[in-house]
């Protein structure tokens, strides 16, 4: 479409026309606005790709949002102008449909990424800081999405996505649109755009990620498009065909631009590469961007009429549990147990309370590095505390994550009893989240309703055993908990059973109250039960719970967790919320420490509490290098600027390039 419209040499009064003959701000460039100033020459351009073989037609509405028109002082003509858009493309499918009445044509309203990012700060100053916010895009979308939807669009198509924050707030807004029952559902195509050789997109996200982060919308296709000609998409078209089950689209650009940034490929040469896509089944849906005209769609239909589309493949989905940061993690039965990275959590880690509550959030986003150095595969973030703005708190922290790629790569587990912390939490992720946690403890209503948010977040979600009766301690009492729980949300909310990840409460055993004892015994049962009787559920739980009668004797705690993991993770359980660096392996405790741990977890001595006491005196405090160590910090100034520069570090910058500056020998002048 915009290649079209530039070669229609339009003029300045040719975009104003009368109606906008007194506009304030100047309109040329503003291609959107053409529908309402111009629309035979939009029409004329729909029906040339249709007369070339198009079978879908893009609405001329990439940037027909409030946020992107405000540039031109437009945005009170946002749903109008979508409407005419989506009505002008209308008229030309149904003008092609009478001359070829056995081939339908279709429309797709086309839902541009607006010229806001919501994962990245335009400010280098200050990283956690965002021009736009995730409440704001779904506003937009949302009217947006009604405007193309009255004008007749059959398919709605959120596409060119370099952040797909951005792309889950088009989501977020396009099925409020459809559950509140306003509009009938259309099929929804999403397309990413990969700006590089890297393969991934501007917010950093490995295609895969990608995927990941927007299957809950359950798109008919997916795909990419723009930034990249044929041959340069190739790779990254047969990662996503091969990660998908949804049909996959494309439509790249004619080529790379040239130095005045036109596109050269001919319609043969584009047509020979995009032909490829389509000989080896990689995709269903074949088009093109930037620089293709009807000539080139013309050609692309030819090369490519004879070929059987992509016939999709197993849905990965179905058989485990995926998640995404920057990178998918894809957690099965064969998989080893997953580690949930414990300490950003004010509640568990003083000296991580203590950064937030200071409004340290450099400080505080080491130990979220550390947590994923030393072995988390998630990290759990949690901010629940009487002196923070909690729902601030957790956006800040997570927008400043978001620019750290070391930590920001694994996927974020948004933890808070407060719901409006866990939603503030996923409006700053990119990724696909772990909610942490919903129950049943408030009634079966505010379940399901706080159910349906987190999958339209498209997160997974944890449900602790808690019912209207409270927490479920005996092993009967849990199970019946999470197997209601699961019949809700498979049931009635629709939720993957993948997704579901059950914490049927670690509780404190050896707290000197004999009726704690069993504690361990009924979490591990349960887990069997769970595994056992509810298909793709999984099971987790924080594990520091069971030994906090304990704290202070390091020693001890180590030895309890693993000694309970050891069993735990044969019965089922799946992934723990753990200090990653404060693990002891099982065959390696003391073999008179591991005796006592196996009576207490199992609760076959009554004086098990006693011993362990009496263990922690005997034996002091354990010399336990803890996540948050610096050891890094003793290497040579060279080394340490190095690890800085690598991990982000601005901690000790200053310090370390003045050490460098005076080691006149080494570096005789600033930039040697």
């Amino acid at each position: 479409m915009g290649t079209q419209i530039q070669d229609l040499r339009l003029s300045e009064d040719d975009f104003r026309s009368e109606r906008f003959k007194n506009h304030p701000k100047d309109l040329k460039g503003n291609n959107d606005l053409l529908v309402l100033t111009q629309p035979k020459a939009i029409y004329n351009i729909h029906r040339n790709y249709l007369l070339a073989g198009a079978d879908f037609v893009e609405t001329n509405t990439f940037s027909g949002t409030a946020i992107a028109q405000a540039d031109y002082a437009a945005e009170d003509i946002v749903y109008e102008l979508n409407k005419v858009a989506a009505e002008i493309a209308r008229d030309a499918c149904s003008d092609m449909l009478q001359e070829t009445p056995d081939r339908p044509r279709f429309v797709c309203g086309a839902i541009g990424p607006t010229n806001r990012t919501c994962s990245i700060s335009p400010s280098v100053e200050n990283p956690s800081f965002r021009n736009i916010t995730f409440d704001e895009l779904v506003a937009a979308y949302t009217e947006q999405v009604r405007g193309l939807l009255d004008g007749g669009s059959d398919v709605l198509l959120v596409e060119t996505i370099f952040d797909t924050l951005n792309a889950k707030a088009a989501l977020f807004a396009i099925d409020t649109l459809f559950e509140d029952g306003v509009y009938e559902r259309v099929p929804v195509f999403v397309s990413g755009t990969i700006v590089d050789q890297s393969g991934r997109t501007l917010s950093g996200q490995t295609g895969e990620a990608f995927i990941t982060s927007v299957a809950h919308a359950e798109p008919l296709a997916i795909g990419l498009n723009c930034a990249l000609g044929a041959n340069q998409m190739r790779p990254f078209i047969q990662s996503i065909s091969s990660f998908t089950a949804s049909k996959v689209i494309c439509y790249p650009n004619a080529g790379l631009p040239n130095t005045f940034g036109e596109y050269d490929e001919s319609p043969e040469a584009m047509a020979a590469n995009v032909s490829v896509f389509a000989r080896e089944g990689l995709v269903n849906i074949m088009g093109g961007c930037c620089g293709t005209t009807p000539a080139h769609i013309r050609a692309i239909y030819e090369a490519c009429k004879d070929f059987k589309p992509r016939v999709p493949g197993p849905d990965v989905r179905k058989e485990k549990l995926v998640l995404s940061g920057l990178e998918p993690l894809i957690y099965g039965d064969s998989s080893n147990f997953l580690n949930i990275g414990e300490r950003c959590n004010v509640a568990g880690s003083r000296k991580f309370a203590r950064h937030i509550i200071n409004n340290e959030y450099e400080e505080a986003l080491a130990i979220a590095r550390a947590q994923v150095e030393n072995g988390g595969q998630v990290i759990d973030i949690n901010v629940d505390d009487g002196m923070l703005d909690g729902e601030a708190a957790m956006a800040k922290f997570l927008n400043l994550i978001s620019t750290e790629p070391d930590v920001a790569k694994v996927p974020i587990m948004v933890d808070s009893s407060n719901f409006a912390v866990i939603e503030a939490g996923l409006k700053c992720a990119q990724g696909k989240c772990i909610v942490n946690s919903i129950s049943l403890k408030e009634g079966v209503d505010d379940f399901l309703k706080k159910a349906a948010l987190v999958k339209r977040y498209g997160a997974a979600v944890v449900v602790m055993a808690f019912d209207e009766e409270g927490q479920a301690v005996e092993r009967e009492h849990k199970f019946r908990v999470c197997e209601r729980s699961y019949r809700l949300l498979v049931d009635r909310v629709g939720f993957n059973p993948n997704d579901i990840i059950f914490d049927p409460n670690i509780l404190t055993i050896c707290t000197g109250m004999e009726e704690h004892n069993n504690y361990g015994v009924e979490f591990i049962d349960a887990t069997r039960d769970i595994k056992a009787r509810l298909p793709g559920a999984k099971v987790s739980g924080g594990v520091s719970n069971l030994s906090f009668s304990f704290r202070g004797k390091e020693n001890v705690r180590q030895a309890m967790h693993s000694v309970f993991l050891y069993h735990a993770i044969k019965a089922g359980m799946d992934m723990g919320i753990v200090n990653p660096g404060f693990l002891t392996i099982y065959d390696e405790i003391p073999k008179d420490l591991l005796q006592i741990c196996e009576d207490a977890l199992w609760n076959r001595d009554p004086e098990a509490t006693e011993k362990l006491l009496e263990y922690a005196q005997t034996h002091g405090k354990d010399a336990v290098q803890k996540g948050e160590a610096e050891a890094w910090r003793a290497l040579p100034v060279t080394e340490r600027l190095k690890h800085a520069l690598v991990k982000g570090i601005t901690k000790h910058v200053v310090e370390d390039t003045e050490e460098a500056r005076l080691d006149k020998e080494r570096y005789p002048r600033p930039l040697n």
